[in-house]
């Protein structure tokens, strides 16, 4: 959707500046998607594990995002590399991820698009959550989106089968993506949707974190089970609440 680069001010700060491909720029849907993405990070973005807001508008007739620059990588690409940050600051990662949802969702808005490649890791594990383009409102009850964008490895059920959803989708993608941190494993595989959906419905080869990694604790892996549940009444109904009990496990 968008091109990344890297700018520098007249103080010599640097900046990201996202600027929107030109191909979509007659694409009234891709620019309704990127100046929503806009706008909630305006809203979202004073905190420490949210990437920085600094303006966003139109530049030579494609609409751009100006945003903190983060000197880094993806965590899906320090998975690829098996980069030592991530064994070395597991337990702080898996916190500020939740704290940064936390947040999000305490301003009112589900992110929708939880991954590990919307997350930024700094070299000293500083971690920044960016990418708000399909974010919504957190509706009073569930409601079913009018599409179903995202990414479906780390989809609900719900969002997948296209139901009712509200913020305890963000809730099982954070489960998905702690786990994957843990183990380098992904719990539920498939080369569609569908299949993915059927893994996550019969669960007969779902294999617990600590198959994988025996050195994860009975209470970390509990928090990530429940966060993995099938049935959203299972899961935790707040990221507060989460985040709680994931500092309590990791005596953070």
């Amino acid at each position: 959707m968008a091109d990344i680069w890297l700018v520098t001010d007249e103080s010599r700060q640097h900046h990201a500046l996202r600027v929107m491909h030109d191909r979509l720029s007659g694409d009234r849907r891709a620019r309704r998607r990127f100046i929503r993405g806009c706008e909630v990070l305006a809203r979202v973005q004073d905190h420490q594990f949210i990437v920085g807001y600094r303006e966003h508008g139109k530049i030579q007739g494609r609409l751009y995002l100006l945003m903190e620059y983060v000197e880094g990588a993806n965590l899906k690409e320090l998975y690829a590399r098996h980069d030592p940050v991530l064994v070395e600051n597991v337990a702080q990662l898996l916190i500020d991820m939740a704290l940064a949802l936390e947040h999000i969702h305490a301003c009112g808005f589900m992110h929708l698009d939880f991954k590990p490649e919307n997350v930024l890791v700094s070299p000293n594990a500083s971690v920044r959550l960016v990418d708000f383009d399909i974010a919504q409102p957190i509706p009073p009850a569930p409601k079913r989106m009018p599409s179903n964008p995202g990414t479906p490895a780390y989809m609900a059920p719900e969002q997948l089968a296209r139901r009712p959803l509200d913020q305890r989708v963000d809730i099982f993608a954070y489960g998905v993506a702690a786990y994957e941190l843990l183990t380098n494993q992904k719990p539920f595989n498939g080369a569609t949707p569908t299949e993915i959906l059927r893994q996550q419905t019969n669960r007969a080869d779902f294999l617990s974190p600590r198959y994988h990694n025996a050195d994860i604790p009975v209470a970390l892996e509990r928090i990530i089970l429940r966060c993995l549940e099938q049935d959203p009444d299972r899961r935790y109904a707040h990221m507060s609440v989460l985040s709680h009990e994931l500092q309590a496990a990791l005596y953070l």
